[in-house]
């Protein structure tokens, strides 16, 4: 017994006691105008972790100011344009220096495996704001010959004051993913956290003010959709909003954007991503592709590949190893280090996905692994996989956002490509084929805003991510995402 507590205690990480936390705004720490608070909830218990200062339209009027204020006078404004990719390289500096506390503060808000934070969420962000660092210099406009006796260039400005709403399955990459180059081009920000997991945006916002962002240039204030999300979507004197989240929400976004001030809005929606495996592929690496690609993060993915289909040659093969390596998933506490599949984030969350399950089993999918909830503690699902799913079932057209496989068979190229498109969704897709024809054809045909081949969830912060039809438009990473935040003017001189 001893043994077994010494092994325990080594391979479980401990995890951190968390203050009540304020909000952000002006480069002070503040409680809400109205003085209410919500909880954030540890999702592997349900307990309580701490108070947060729940912002509301009040608050983001303040933060609105703050960073009107900051983005036409004071530093903000006059600062070169290395010093700010100084100052964002000094950030990403900052969280690799603090790269365990943060990870282990985004597994208690989310429930992620502390495994998953360290090999994933943490290297990525700091990689996002080290590349849009690199950008900030040399973001220029252009001369243009035109006709007459005319000088005539164009100059890239900054925005203005934008809006950020990021969701709540990997809080510290979409923050830098919105955070990255809105700062670079020099704009000046007001995020709203998700409600159920505001910990390390607030965190993180503590780093930048230790790495010299001026007062009024960042701001952070949580809150909750109906009341702080609103009131940013709708705010007059905020120039753009970018949200990230499920579509029905990003259409209050743009209809609340178009009736205050006609702001730019950029959207990252949701999916239901068709993943393709043809008989000719590497099975062994598709199998472990689509495992992951669905599975990961409790497969609390936008793009994950929620729609697996496998061509009816090897059907019945692929689907027996990815029940058993279903059944050999851990599922547990996320400070096991051992543990791959945490909780859901919440217990509305648990719910949904739950209701998703029965729906499949009424609608007659086959249930081969999984389907239930785990314990009587926290928002823990087993590992779930749907065989025999239909085009027209619940589970093969809405987004489960949950560790729920769903596995349909196809005939040949042509037929793949019409159901793969058969979605209102256009996120991601992936296919699986030796085939370089093929793939090329599957990647031309779907229609998505990212084709993986051969691979799935590979993400780089130079490359551009988004979506086609409602998945969204707009593009985050890249350089494409600077066009999100900057202004084009065109200035003509007279020569004569």
């Amino acid at each position: 017994m001893a043994t077994a507590t010494a092994e325990k205690a080594r391979t479980t990480v401990k995890p951190p006691k968390v203050k009540d936390q304020p909000l952000l705004i002006g480069g002070k720490w503040l409680d809400s105008v109205s003085g209410k608070t919500f909880p954030t909830t540890n999702p592997a218990t349900g307990e309580t972790i701490c108070q947060v200062a729940e912002g509301d339209k009040a608050d983001i009027d303040l933060a609105v100011k703050a960073a009107r204020k900051a983005f036409e006078s004071g530093p903000w404004p006059k600062m070169n344009a290395s010093e700010r990719g100084r100052l964002m390289n000094r950030l990403a500096d900052l969280i690799e220096q603090n790269a365990n506390e943060l990870a282990a503060l985004e597994s208690l808000d989310n429930g992620k495996p502390i495994r998953d934070a360290r090999a994933a969420d943490l290297p990525l962000t700091i990689k996002c704001y080290r590349y849009y660092a690199g950008w900030a210099d040399k973001i220029h406009g252009k001369t243009i010959p035109v006709e007459g006796n005319f000088f005539c260039y164009t100059r890239h400005e900054p925005l203005g004051v934008v809006g950020q709403i990021i969701p709540w399955n990997f809080p510290l990459l979409m923050q830098a993913w919105k955070w990255g180059p809105a700062l670079t081009t020099g704009c000046t920000v007001v995020l709203k956290p998700a409600e159920q997991t505001p910990l390390t945006a607030l965190r993180v916002a503590q780093l930048a003010q230790e790495a010299g962002y001026p007062d009024g240039v960042i701001n952070v204030v949580p809150g909750y959709g109906p009341t702080a999300g609103a009131a940013v979507s709708s705010h007059k004197d905020i120039d753009k909003v970018a949200f990230t989240g499920e579509y029905l929400t990003g259409q209050l976004v743009m209809e609340a954007a178009a009736k205050s001030n006609l702001k730019r809005v950029s959207l990252e929606l949701g999916g239901k991503s068709p993943n393709i495996i043809f008989a000719d592929a590497d099975l062994d690496s598709a199998i472990d592709g689509a495992y992951f690609g669905l599975f990961f993060n409790q497969g609390q993915c936008c793009c994950a590949g929620s729609r697996l289909f496998v061509e009816e040659k090897v059907y019945d093969q692929v689907v027996d190893k990815l029940v058993k390596r279903a059944q050999s998933q851990k599922v547990g506490d996320p400070f096991d280090q051992a543990t791959t599949q945490g909780p859901q984030v919440s217990q509305e969350q648990c719910d949904r996905v739950m209701r998703y399950i029965d729906a499949g089993k009424k609608e007659g999918a086959k249930l081969l692994t999984g389907g239930k909830r785990i314990g009587d503690k926290g928002y823990f699902v087993e590992p779930t996989v749907f065989a025999d799913v239909k085009d027209d079932m619940t589970i093969a057209k809405d987004e489960i956002f949950g560790p729920v496989m769903n596995v349909l068979k196809f005939k040949n190229v042509d037929e793949v490509i019409q159901r793969g498109n058969h979605t209102f969704y256009g996120l991601a897709a992936g296919v699986w084929t030796r085939d370089i024809s093929k793939a090329h054809r599957l990647a031309n045909g779907l229609r998505a805003g990212t084709v993986w081949i051969n691979c799935y969830d590979v993400f780089d912060a130079a490359a551009p991510f988004g979506g086609f039809k409602m998945s969204g438009f707009g593009r985050e990473l890249g350089e494409y995402a600077l066009e999100m935040y900057t202004e084009v003017k065109t200035v003509y001189v007279n020569l004569g």
